[in-house]
């Protein structure tokens, strides 16, 4: 990694403003490799660097995750005029302005919802050519009919004037309960989906994104950092290699 200017990188930490870095600086409280910088324009490698601020370490990363169990109500933005914006659920020491949602959730949709400062994964986990999956548990107002799942699993259905990949539907064993897991993301895909079968979804929560899974103990509006293992699976579902 390039060297960087120590104020950009205490920011990119979440420690504060880069006024804010400067303050910390001046008053001695920002060490390098054990060495007191008081310029906050001081530029080293954060990778190779051992980073202290009033005495505490810091642990650079070159990117942040977050898993969100969205709750209906709030729109998949970062910010919105005309609605509440996702990132207002975050509690503070989660709060950044360059979150980026990973695919959109509707308005009234729930459930997991991933946010990302790395725009190559994102890019990757959105693209149909990966195919990653989605899963959704839905309720429908009139009963799934086994001609559904198989109509999902040839691909037969068209969105947008393209035919979608193939899909798999579960059925429960109320046939007004379903699992879908689909690979693209179109928009209303899900209930477009039903809709073209003549069916209406009443309720939808996705439940699983590529190999990362809600917590059963994550409530609605909650959040937290995605572990260390997710964030593996995550790349290695892309054929990215870790890159922080």
């Amino acid at each position: 990694m390039s060297r960087k200017r120590l104020d950009k990188v205490l920011a990119h930490l979440g420690i504060g403003t880069r006024k804010e870095i400067h303050r910390l600086a001046r008053a001695g409280l920002i060490a390098i490799d054990g060495k007191t910088i008081t310029d906050s324009a001081f530029k080293f490698d954060p990778l190779q660097s051992r980073i202290e601020v009033d005495g505490e370490p810091l642990v650079y990363r070159a990117f942040f995750y977050v898993l969100l169990n969205k709750p209906a109500g709030y729109v998949t933005s970062t910010r919105d005029r005309d609605a509440i914006p996702i990132t207002a659920l975050l509690p503070e020491e989660l709060q950044r302005d360059d979150w980026m949602p990973v695919g959109r959730l509707d308005k009234d949709t729930e459930g997991l919802l991933l946010l990302t400062t790395d725009g190559e994964l994102l890019h990757r986990l959105t693209h149909p050519r990966w195919k990653v999956e989605k899963r959704y548990y839905a309720e429908l107002a009139v009963p799934a009919t086994p001609e559904d799942v198989a109509v999902f699993a040839d691909g037969v259905i068209e969105l947008d004037g393209e035919a979608l990949q193939p899909a798999e539907l579960q059925i429960g064993p109320n046939p007004h309960q379903v699992e879908l897991v689909i690979h693209e993301g179109k928009f209303h895909q899900v209930k477009r989906m039903f809709a073209a079968r003549g069916n209406q979804v009443t309720y939808l929560k996705r439940i699983a994104f590529g190999p990362v899974s809600l917590p059963n103990d994550l409530l609605a509006g909650e959040s937290r950092k995605l572990l260390p293992v997710e964030i593996h699976a995550l790349y290695t579902a892309v054929g990215l290699d870790l890159r922080e």
